[in-house]
């Protein structure tokens, strides 16, 4: 399994909403087997006889039932809490960003700390036994419960105000942005500078077709170059990560023909096809859920500029954060030759993906055009390269006229002119 399949396998892992709480439910049963097994083994220390469970059997299972029963009862409540919540954010902010909700560790923690409650006190409580069936009261196991029941007290309080504070529309764009400079700081990591060459038509190749259908979410393309470089092979690929791929299209090519039948099984090892999108290796897609966000607050239900004008920040945060960085070209070399070419999001495919659609949707919104063009402009002092600028000097050149087509407000044109000629000033 090559790196960037198991990178992905392991996020996708800790995505889910189950496994956090399996591995707490597993260690809860451990630990209440333990205490019940270590019943009476050593003598307490001093000091802590007063906190232990001094009852009997009835007793036991009066306090080990009421636990039980509260915690699995509290369980279904916070799940409700997290459906609704996502059913809100949903309607908002875009299905696209439940993913975010259901891989946050604080909802599966507070859910696991109460399902493993339940089950630990299930576990416990049927190694309480009367007199009549050999009386043996887990005085240990019983007073850990209780703990766990106050620990379950303080952990609902904790998640009522975190559910609170997740569907706050100001944490899930710090959220998302996250997630995109996590993306972005991943693509550039250690990637060279390579001088602009024009890539030569692949001649007398063999097609390589799709493995199935779906999103390309994970590509290893280290290990494709790592595999021509040992078969002596180019290889042209026309799909990148985030791309649909849809069933027996062709996907690539490889050179020398001979080596179509290996390259195809290669092929078919690196390439990890889903029903959706990841923001792992699709640099277009981690932005375009922060622009999801913009879009829907933009939009005549809602009209919240103010929102737009946030994720507006962010994006100019994260180009910002490029300056002096670069991108992956999608060709990759070993040994000074050219192994592998696939297609890659540039600076420019970038941007695009950032601003074309909220230029277009905030075009009635003067406020948000302003801000588009200082945020264009902040980015532009800097960044040092010229073709980089070039790019910011498009894009501020389309804010401008499309804010001025949208708005008859004089003192909004004249502060679109403005910020346009701050900009060229730069």
């Amino acid at each position: 399994m090559g790196v960037a399949r198991l990178r992905q396998w392991w996020a996708d892992l800790l995505a889910s909403f189950w496994l956090r709480p399996a591995v707490m439910t597993v260690a809860a049963i451990a630990l209440a087997q333990v205490l019940v097994r270590a019943e009476g083994w050593d003598e307490l220390p001093d000091g802590l006889d007063d906190w232990i469970y001094a009852g009997g059997a009835a007793g036991a299972r009066d306090v080990l039932g009421v636990l039980a029963s509260a915690t699995i009862g509290v369980a279904g409540t916070t799940f409700s809490i997290t459906v609704a919540a996502l059913t809100l954010a949903s309607s908002q902010m875009g299905p696209r960003l439940l993913r975010n909700f259901t891989r946050d560790p604080g909802n599966q923690y507070a859910l696991g700390a109460l399902v493993a409650t339940f089950a630990y006190s299930l576990v416990a409580l049927r190694s309480v036994h009367d007199a009549e069936e050999g009386a043996f009261v887990p005085q240990l196991a019983v007073s850990v419960g209780l703990l766990l029941g106050f620990a379950c007290i303080g952990v609902l309080i904790w998640f009522l105000h975190h559910v609170a504070a997740s569907i706050s529309v100001d944490r899930v764009v710090a959220l998302v942005h996250h997630d995109m400079t996590a993306a972005l700081e991943l693509a550039c990591r250690d990637t060279p500078k390579e001088p602009p060459e024009a890539v030569a038509e692949p001649q007398n190749t063999a097609p390589l077709t799709a493995p199935g259908s779906g999103y390309l979410r994970v590509l290893d393309d280290s290990s494709l170059a790592d595999w021509a470089a040992e078969h002596d092979a180019v290889l042209h690929l026309e799909v990148r990560p985030g791309g649909f791929v849809f069933p027996g299209s062709v996907v690539g090519h490889v050179t020398p023909t001979r080596l179509q039948e290996a390259a195809q099984a290669e092929i078919e090892r690196v390439m990890v096809l889903g029903q959706a999108r990841s923001v792992e290796q699709d640099l277009e897609y981690a932005v375009r859920q922060l622009v999801e966000i913009a879009l829907r607050a933009l939009s005549p239900g809602i009209n919240d500029p103010f929102t737009a004008i946030g994720v507006l920040d962010r994006l100019g945060a994260s180009l910002a954060g490029l300056a002096g960085r670069n991108l992956p070209s999608g060709r990759l070399r070993r040994e000074d030759r050219l192994r592998l070419v696939r297609p890659a999001t540039d600076y420019g495919g970038l941007a695009d993906a950032m601003f074309h659609m909220l230029r277009q949707a905030g075009e009635t919104q003067p406020s948000v055009m302003i801000r588009l063009l200082e945020v264009l402009g902040a980015v532009a002092a800097v960044e040092s390269d010229p073709g980089r600028n070039a790019v910011l000097a498009r894009h501020a050149a389309l804010a401008r006229d499309t804010a001025l087509r949208g708005t008859e407000d004089a003192a909004a044109r004249a502060a679109i002119l403005e910020r346009h000629a701050r900009f060229g000033a730069r």
